[in-house]
């Protein structure tokens, strides 16, 4: 039988954490079709989230002192795993009873498996599936060789579903570790483990994302902290692949001008969108720094 290791990172997670445990807890199949390992790593909560993994009779690590995000709990996880397959859930994640073994049914096709989500909005109670389209009606889309890897170095927004709460991969790829210096950025993560890797998308949502209203879209130092770090690992990967660094380059700075453009900022925004595609949105939206920005706001998901 095999062994799914599942790491939960969590901090301050009382308000989601027993919907989180119960939807992993009570996933069908275990010790039928698989083992389950839950390694849990807080980041010194200081609400009742200890409570409730007592509770729950849940053993967990704790990270010595708060990292400020779920990076370095997530890398610790990967080092006390000892599954055949690893999955990474967030504190407020919840899964669908058949999450893993819809995902486990493909592991012999590719190394690594993803799967479409539920984007639910706390503020709102708005509901978006993000799901890709099956094309020969076969329940899954398989990508070839380094197919997602390259859609993602781009930043294209097209190909896998590759959300991080998505993702079921072979162990031996848990040698892939999450950056620490911000401790929340995983874009570089999500380029080293879908490099030189075939992996398949489950045409179907398995879990629900649940976000709120003031998610990290407009938090200054989260998007300071993604842009930066998305140059630097772009960098690594110019000589290779030039014309996805291009892509690439183009996008992240098109996406750091709508967040200045969001913001208010319209001095800054001018300046990334300069350096963005040139396409009819970006010129649309360079045009309106000028006048009109507040309407556009309104009316239209600026990072949509």
């Amino acid at each position: 039988m095999v062994k799914v290791s599942v790491i939960l990172t969590t901090y301050n997670s009382g308000p989601s954490l027993q919907r989180t445990l119960n939807s992993i807890l009570k996933q069908e199949g275990i010790n039928e079709q698989f083992e389950l390992e839950l390694i849990v790593v807080d980041d010194c909560s200081t609400d009742n989230t200890h409570v409730l993994l007592k509770e729950n009779n849940i053993d967990y690590i704790r990270t010595g002192k708060n990292s400020g995000g779920p990076n370095k709990g997530r890398n610790m996880g990967l080092h006390a795993s000892t599954g055949d397959f690893i999955c990474i859930a967030d504190h407020d994640d919840e899964w669908l009873p058949h999450k893993i073994s819809s995902l486990l049914a493909y592991t012999a096709v590719a190394p690594i498996i993803t799967s479409g989500y539920t984007l639910i909005d706390n503020t709102t109670g708005k509901q978006i599936k993000r799901i890709k389209a099956d094309p020969a009606s076969a329940g899954y889309i398989s990508y070839g060789l380094n197919a997602t890897f390259l859609t993602n170095l781009a930043k294209s927004g097209k190909g896998q579903n590759t959300y991080l709460g998505s993702i079921l991969y072979q162990s031996a790829l848990k040698h892939v570790l999450f950056e620490e210096h911000f401790g929340v950025v995983d874009f570089d993560w999500g380029l080293r483990l879908f490099h030189n890797q075939s992996s398949l998308e489950v045409c179907s949502s398995l879990y629900n994302r649940y976000v709120n209203g003031d998610n990290l879209s407009l938090n200054a130092s989260y998007r300071a902290m993604d842009f930066y770090f998305t140059l630097f690992t772009l960098d690594h990967y110019f000589s290779s692949y030039p014309a996805h660094y291009k892509q690439a380059y183009k996008k992240t700075h098109g996406s750091r001008a709508r967040f200045y453009y969001m913001t208010g900022d319209m001095k800054k925004a001018r300046f990334y969108f300069q350096r963005a595609e040139r396409n009819w949105k970006t010129i649309f939206y360079y045009l309106t720094t000028f006048v009109g920005a507040s309407f556009i706001k309104k009316r239209f998901n600026i990072f949509g």
